[in-house]
């Protein structure tokens, strides 16, 4: 049967947005905002490193390598990674985030000259009412600093993403005057920040729609940026949102860490768009990407996280693992693949996985014996082991079966 009159795919039905029209870029900030989390270890430069040529294999467009104004730790790691992307010459561009001050875009400007690598520069600053109000700023001291940081960083060969922080909570007239004087002084991006993951789908269209008819009015060729959190859990929505409204660029993070409860998950990012079309990496290095990730940011993996987790493609269940080892039989991958989960397994170089737990059939039993050497068709064996399973309040580990399997034979001898 064809593959497409399996599955109906209300997903696609008239109406639906076509990703695979958008060409849109992304930018790892896991080496910067993904470090700003409270509980995370700030990794030795080697880590970040390798993290770097990570995202290179996956086909990441860009990352954000730190904020060097933060002081000699930070800096040097920026310059670490600046290195190892012009000696290796690796297909990223780099960014690094500076406040609108002097004081912190000077140290990018330093470090582009000290490597000759081209440079963005991610200027940002508040923009929110409840922000300047809790800081006691007014339009006019933001205005000024942006003109200033801006201009600066544009006169010392720097390009500049000008980033409104708390965007989404952000007057249109504020935005409006913010946006055309970072333009007017030479910004090539603006970005618009989620920064307290405050936005829904419909905020983040609407938001959108505004700063690219006002970029269209003003500056020519300039694009935008989306940058999200996930404080209400919309994180990924709010991004796939931006997409379909034509965003040129989306930041996201290794396994969605960054400030509070973080960003929108970078690997989740790539999943959806290689699925939705939009994207053809090879995503075989996406485990390795967040292991790492969490190993060297001392961060834990849950056992349930999308894709990565160790639960992802890990069934106990009797009638679905039913389902997927009949599939598994007919020898089609892509039916073993889909019959039981919306994400194929081997998309990150994994595989379908049948465990024995309390409500596993005896289709669960055969099947694990079989993939470990055991004789399935052993009734007393799969007996032994089934029986052992309806009494456990959870999925039985390998050496738990194991031992059961050499107890029967044991008796059995």
């Amino acid at each position: 049967m064809n593959r497409d009159e399996l599955i109906h795919d209300w997903n696609q039905t008239p109406g639906a947005f076509d990703y695979r029209s958008t060409h849109v870029e992304l930018d790892d900030e896991t080496l910067r905002d993904g470090l700003q989390n409270p509980s995370v270890t700030d990794p030795p430069i080697e880590k970040k490193i390798e993290l770097l040529h990570h995202m290179v294999a996956l086909g990441i467009d860009s990352a954000d390598i730190g904020l060097p104004g933060a002081g000699p730790r930070a800096y040097n790691a920026v310059l670490a990674l600046a290195r190892e992307v012009v000696e290796h010459d690796l297909p990223i561009e780099v960014n690094a985030a500076a406040r609108t001050v002097l004081a912190d875009i000077a140290p990018i400007v330093d470090i582009a000259q000290r490597t000759g690598l081209r440079f963005e520069v991610g200027t940002f600053i508040g923009s929110s009412p409840i922000r300047k109000y809790a800081e006691g700023w007014d339009t006019d001291r933001i205005l000024g600093s942006t003109r200033e940081a801006v201009g600066f960083a544009v006169s010392e060969g720097l390009d500049v993403m000008y980033v409104t922080e708390d965007t989404t909570r952000s007057r249109p007239q504020d935005l409006r005057t913010l946006f055309t004087a970072a333009i007017e002084a030479g910004a090539h991006r603006i970005c618009i920040a989620d920064t307290v993951g405050h936005a829904t789908p419909h905020g983040v269209r609407e938001l959108v729609r505004f700063t690219k008819s006002l970029v269209d009015e003003v500056g020519d060729g300039v694009k935008v940026d989306w940058h999200g959190h996930r404080d209400r859990g919309l994180g990924m929505a709010n991004a796939l949102v931006a997409i379909q409204e034509g965003v040129d660029r989306v930041h996201g993070t290794a396994l969605g860490i960054g400030e509070r409860v973080g960003n929108v998950e970078m690997d989740l990012i790539l999943v959806n768009l290689v699925l939705l079309g939009a994207r053809t990496q090879d995503l075989s290095a996406l485990p390795a990407y967040c292991r790492l990730t969490a190993e060297m940011c001392d961060v834990a993996l849950p056992h349930n996280y999308p894709v990565i987790g160790d639960d992802a493609f890990r069934t106990g269940t009797g009638v679905h693992a039913a389902a997927i080892i009949k599939a598994m039989k007919t020898g089609d991958r892509w039916l073993e693949n889909a019959v039981y989960s919306g994400v194929p397994a081997s998309l990150v170089g994994r595989e379908q996985e049948i465990e024995v737990s309390p409500v596993s059939g005896l289709s669960n039993v055969r099947f694990w014996l079989a993939k470990r050497g055991h004789d399935a068709g052993d009734e007393e064996l799969c007996d032994a082991v089934f029986a052992l399973a309806k009494v456990c309040d959870r999925t039985l580990t390998r050496e738990e079966i194991e031992a059961e399997v050499t107890r029967v034979l044991t008796a059995r001898a």
